[in-house]
């Protein structure tokens, strides 16, 4: 029996999203099991899936066509979604964080928002988009470790390369209250690691202080994400219309009275579309090791700086009147697109070759706090908005010739 029988949205969407949110599938974790339970379910409605893993085979990708007869160059739509999730640790729960929970007309749980309410959604569309007789396939695409800088995604999208794979167009259903988003920025973000000599801290000269040379090198960073908030040039429509950059963590030292030999921290920025961020790393680098490693080098000849990248996320940037943006516009009923600061896998897609929006249910807002939520209005929008989708002559989403 159907424990909530009034429930605004379909009976399939909300069984659906209770499972997955019953998996808990924290980054650090796997989601094999999550990704075998959608395989299996979707084999039941005749519908194989590809996965692709992760080096130790313990997180995998998942990517299914339906239907599963269509050509592998027949273009189509893909709805894609990452499985992975945040942690709960530390946070004030009001709720079982891996239990879906109906109160006040939302769904509670770690993930509802970001993004298993999309890929329940989306999933729960599997029968409907079977009796539409699509011209051109829809696809599914669910992928690991986005979270931790939308790692999995790549690996799935080599392999649709390698194998003939050419969609036509992806919807990442991040949450954004379901409005169409055309841009967003880059990211880049790296490790220091600053190495110097030890000395007693009464024979200071004798010593090259890492954390001090590291700390100026934070200073000439900021003065870089000062510059471009002052100059470079405003992209109308972000929150943050311009680059930033910021430090987010540094670690180095002994005791006070040792001259720190070592000291790493960790930096970001957020980029534009059509900004330069390779002339952004060459400029910090540059500095490093054309203004402070000579300086380092006369005291210690092993002192300086190591860099190392950590993440790479290519922004997202099409045109409002795309077709894939129009199409986007229509399904949601809504004329009016964002953009936004923080990055996704729809760069990736897009760099791919496979233009691409974002648009899915729920608040980012809501997204990594505890006591996440989804609000059923929102679901319900998008399910309406996937319904539509049916009604689409999905023709023109054939293979570009």
């Amino acid at each position: 029996m159907d424990p909530h029988p009034a429930l605004p949205i379909r009976t399939d969407t909300w069984r659906l999203l209770e499972s997955l949110v019953a998996f808990d599938t924290t980054s650090r974790e796997s989601n094999l099991g999550l990704i075998e339970w959608v395989r299996d379910w979707l084999g039941r409605q005749g519908v194989a899936s590809r996965l692709t893993y992760d080096r130790a085979g313990r997180k995998a990708n998942l990517f299914a066509t339906v239907p599963d007869r269509a050509r592998r160059d027949a273009g189509g739509l893909v709805l894609s979604g990452h499985t992975d999730v945040v942690p709960v640790d530390g946070q004030p729960w009001d709720t079982e964080p891996f239990r879906a929970t109906i109160r006040d007309d939302r769904v509670y749980g770690r993930g509802t928002a970001d993004m298993k309410g999309f890929l329940a959604a989306a999933l729960a569309m599997t029968p409907r988009f079977l009796a539409a007789e699509l011209t051109a396939p829809v696809h599914f695409a669910l992928s690991y470790d986005e979270e931790v800088g939308c790692l999995g995604v790549r690996g799935l999208l080599e392999d649709l390369a390698a194998n003939g794979i050419r969609p036509a167009g992806c919807i990442v259903g991040e949450p954004t209250e379901m409005q169409v988003v055309v841009a967003h920025k880059g990211k880049r973000a790296y490790r220091c690691c600053v190495r110097g000599r030890e000395a007693h801290s009464s024979l200071t000269p004798h010593g090259v202080n890492a954390i001090e040379y590291a700390a100026r090198l934070i200073v000439h960073i900021r003065g870089i994400a000062d510059r471009l908030r002052d100059h470079e040039p405003r992209a109308t429509g972000f929150d943050v219309p311009f680059t930033t950059m910021q430090t987010g963590t540094i670690r180095g030292g002994t005791a006070a009275n040792i001259v720190p030999r070592d000291c790493e921290f960790e930096y970001e920025f957020r980029y534009l579309p059509g900004a330069d961020p390779d002339g952004l790393v060459g400029e910090i680098e540059s500095y490093a090791r054309s203004v402070l490693e000579p300086e380092m080098k006369r005291v210690a000849p092993d002192a300086g700086f190591a860099f190392e990248a950590r993440e790479a996320i290519p922004g997202l940037d099409i045109e409002d009147g795309h077709r894939l943006a129009e199409l986007g516009k229509a399904l949601a009923r809504n004329r009016t697109v964002g953009r936004v600061a923080y990055a996704t896998e729809a760069g990736l897609f897009q760099r791919a070759g496979i233009p691409s929006i974002i648009c899915g249910p729920g608040s980012i807002a809501q997204a990594h706090r505890p006591n996440e939520y989804v609000a059923l209005e929102q679901l319900a929008q998008c399910e309406a908005f996937l319904e539509r989708l049916t009604a689409v002559d999905s023709g023109q989403w054939a293979a570009d010739s």
